[in-house]
């Protein structure tokens, strides 16, 4: 074997010193979630800097002929008991602080190590220690003691996406205390016995220190706090900071600035208060600190115990299958939906199985590649997140965010990255057909959709303990609210057949254009399967507003089934002596001053002006769409509202805006009525060549999703919505290989023209499910119930345990399989 200072300096010019801006893997491998504290350790390639475990360093030296590795292990540390307690384990303090990892806040435990670093050469692994170095030559001791200094002290890639602590209480200094104006205008505020000037409302109740406005606090997510009119009085006076007089002490007190958004600090807080006679050393605390109220959210017991079933000792479980995912800071919802995800067949057999050709076909950084990051499973999924939140404006952050979103967004990751080969998403994949009677007319009209996921709606009415258990839930908020922990946790318990009538049942469509009657008239949608997927997942719409659209969080018990048959729900298509209503548009909104013209159309003639894109300017009703923007939906899709309610109100809009924000074009900008194209394009623009692949790939033929493409302005996300609100018309052009053949289909029924999907019987079994704990999709926490060879088991982030208690009743996201027959 050649002597070690011989072979490193051979290998010297390939040793690289990490500059700034380089990205230095030392925490986690890029093919798999090895990491210093796993076995065999974390190799470090002193040239790229990427990570590998010691089950791949040998498969990146023989791809790339790099030899010079540096090689990081941690041992973790034995904790010492503390020796003031009984049973070596202190007992927990109560959180008083809205913090995590940090004194006072939620506590987060924090391992010690220790860590042992040496340079390793391949194919030997002859290994180099810093002792070693100094008896090399100068120029090898050098450049080798510089790179391995480097790759110690830079920030690895994982540590910059990982949060280690947050305190959810430090704010800043207003940008308006030092020079905030305060009206002389007498008015004086009494130091208790405070009511809103508009609503007497005697909670949550904050001063305006401009003007000494006494007006109630925003409503919370769960109803509860006040009536908006702080707010609103911000916004007609632009007056920014308010203080909450509850929470005043000789210590400070609460204060919120509107115009940035957040908590904040005013030094100057006594002089702004004694302003308005309030003399800040005399103020005792009367309401909960918002801090205070935050703290209390997050440890609802009613719903976060049961779900973690933390009343019960829990057999913690171990190997294949069984690998908990650490939690990077919010990433509960991540790690729940890949935990479920990955007991799929599909998804097992498209990353997993297939993970040596994956691998060998990896790029040179394989941290950005979607399939090798979709194969790993395992401990700590800092690049897996990274790569999948990338270029998104919520998933890239560190916030909690919606599970349901989350799916459907790896979902269409999935359908972008398998356009040859097998597409794992197809399990899920379904579709939906939507058929509307025109009660004036009697005719119909059906469309058919794709969708992945059935939204459950959740009817509050159907309670089985109307008469005693939503007057006690009612209670129960309340005395909770006031601070009484002794309060029970009582929820409406809602039958699942209630909710299976309400999805079921016809909806009533006031203001239906009908191309029958040329006018709007009554019309009622009936919605049904047109195949059932493999695998079935099913939302419970315990998100929702209430009447003055605030943003709740049902608190609801549904008994969810074991087994599930859907073959009453199935699509019988149009029927026998059944009209259809004629394909003509609506006409559209325009301006009376307006000319209505026609322009040439690509496919038009100066005889027949029938396909012509008439110049029209919608006319909207502009104090409806600021409404609904100050509600905080996307201008375009306000817009959209008023436009096709036909400006006939609020409440018209409002119903048109809940009925489509699941649309994938719900932002896109109004298109026309007859206007194909939009602003500035034609038909004969040229084509994304991304944009036909990915609609191909779903089944459809390139001639379909060029019409797709050029009938919605070149935009992905409408063509896809497009393509399946017109398989009718689609049904004359060819269907690639994609569709399916009427033999292919149970028991001989059409296939659905165009997308490739699989159907079966309607009949499924539970097999996994995911829950949600506190009261907004923005907050609180995530996990997931799967069961495993017919024992259900718990994975709470990195805690993995048998269940003994599955709260089934409390899911928010129910993951079904076909049952074989």
């Amino acid at each position: 074997m050649a002597d070690v200072g011989e072979v490193l300096m051979s290998v010297l010019s390939t040793i690289r010193v990490p500059k700034p801006g380089d990205r230095v893997h030392k925490d986690e491998c890029a093919l798999s979630f090895s990491s210093p504290e796993s076995e065999g350790g974390l190799y470090v390639c002193m040239n790229s800097f990427l990570g590998f475990g010691s089950q791949y360093v040998d498969r990146h030296h023989a791809r790339t002929g790099q030899r010079a590795y540096f090689h990081i292990t941690r041992t973790r540390k034995t904790k010492e008991d503390d020796n003031n307690s009984g049973s070596g384990h202190p007992p927990k303090k109560k959180p008083t602080r809205l913090a995590i990892g940090i004194e006072g806040g939620f506590d987060v435990e924090q391992e010690q190590y220790e860590e042992d670093v040496k340079v390793v050469i391949l194919p030997d692994r002859q290994e180099v220690t810093s002792e070693d170095l100094g008896t090399m030559p100068d120029v090898v001791r050098e450049r080798v003691s510089l790179s391995m200094a480097g790759i110690m002290a830079a920030d690895s890639v994982s540590h910059t996406l990982q949060v280690q602590q947050w305190d959810g209480e430090v704010r800043q200094e207003s940008r308006h205390a030092a020079d905030l104006k305060q009206l002389d205008n007498g008015v004086k505020i009494p130091p208790s016995g405070w009511r809103c000037d508009v609503c007497d409302l005697q909670e949550n109740i904050w001063m305006n220190l401009t003007d000494g406005k006494v007006l109630c606090g925003r409503r919370y997510f769960d109803g509860s706090g006040g009536n908006n009119h702080a707010l609103l009085h911000f916004q007609e006076t632009g007056y920014p900071l308010a203080v909450k007089l509850g929470t005043i002490t000789p210590d400070g007190a609460d204060v919120y600035s509107y115009d940035e958004d957040d908590m904040v600090l005013d030094s100057k807080l006594p002089e702004h208060l004694a302003h308005f006679g309030i003399n800040m050393m005399t103020m005792e605390k009367t309401e909960r600190t918002m801090t205070e109220l935050e703290i209390a959210v997050n440890q609802r017991v009613g719903e976060w115990e049961v779900i973690q079933e933390s009343g019960t000792t829990l057999r913690p479980m171990f190997g294949p299958g069984l690998t908990g995912m650490k939690n990077l800071g919010n990433s509960c919802y991540l790690n729940s939906v890949m935990q479920v995800l990955f007991t799929v067949p599909d998804f097992q057999s498209k990353y997993v199985s297939n993970i040596d050709k994956i691998i060998d076909e990896a790029p040179s950084d394989p941290t950005q590649d979607f399939k090798t990051q979709g194969d790993q499973i395992g401990i700590a999924p800092q690049m897996f997140k990274a790569l999948v939140g990338r270029g998104h404006p919520e998933f890239s952050t560190n916030r909690q965010q919606d599970a349901q979103e989350f799916l459907l967004h790896f979902i269409n990751m999935v359908e972008r990255n398998c356009r040859s080969g097998s597409n794992p998403s197809e399990a899920f994949r379904f579709l939906v057909e939507e058929r509307i009677v025109c009660q004036q007319s009697q005719k119909a009209k059906y469309t058919q959709r794709v969708d992945y996921i059935v939204q459950l709606p959740v009817p509050m009415d159907q309670a089985t303990n109307t008469g005693e258990g939503l007057m006690g839930y009612s209670e129960a908020e309340r005395r909770r609210e006031e601070g009484d922990s002794s309060a029970p946790t009582v929820r409406a318990q809602i039958p699942f057949t209630a909710c299976m009538a309400a999805l079921s049942e016809p909806e009533i469509l006031t203001d239906f254009w009908s191309s029958a009657v040329q006018t709007k008239t009554t019309a009622t949608k009936t919605t049904r399967f047109a195949s059932f997927p493999d695998h079935l997942v099913i939302q419970i719409k315990k998100f929702t507003f209430g009447l003055d659209w605030v943003p709740k969080k049902l608190d609801v018990s549904i008994d969810v089934p074991d087994t599930l048959d859907l073959s009453a729900l199935l699509a019988t298509g149009q029927q026998p002596g059944e009209e259809l209503l004629p394909e003509v548009a609506p006409p559209p909104l325009m301006t009376p001053d307006v000319e209505v013209k026609g322009i040439l159309g690509s496919h038009g003639n100066e005889e027949d002006d029938s396909l012509y894109s008439p110049l029209l300017s919608p006319v909207l009703d502009d104090s409806t769409v600021s409404q609904l923007c100050e509600m905080g939906f996307p201008l375009e899709a306000c817009r959209k509202a008023v436009y096709y309610t036909g400006n006939t109100g609020i409440d018209a809009a409002m119903n048109w805006i809940m009925s489509h924000m699941d649309d994938p074009d719900f932002a896109a900008p109004l298109v026309l009525p007859g206007c194909s194209s939009g602003a500035g394009t034609t038909p004969t623009e040229s084509l994304s060549e991304e944009h036909l692949a990915t609609i191909v790939s779903m089944g459809f033929s390139r001639d379909q999703a060029t019409k797709a493409l050029r009938a919605t302005s070149n935009v992905l996300d409408r063509a896809v919505d497009w393509i399946f609100s017109h398989l009718d018309d689609l049904e004359s052009m060819d269907v690639s290989e994609g569709g399916r053949s009427a033999a292919e289909s149970e028991g001989g029924r059409d296939p659905p023209p165009g997308p490739r999907v699989r159907d079966g019987p309607g009949k499924y079994e539970l097999f996994a499910f995911i829950s949600h704990m506190g009261t907004s999709t923005m907050c609180g926490h995530y996990v997931c119930h799967i069961k495993k060879d017919q024992q259900w088991v718990i994975f709470n982030d990195q805690k993995v345990c048998a269940s003994e208690k599955p709260p089934k009743d409390l899911g928010y996201l129910y993951f079904y399989r076909r049952v074989a027959e």
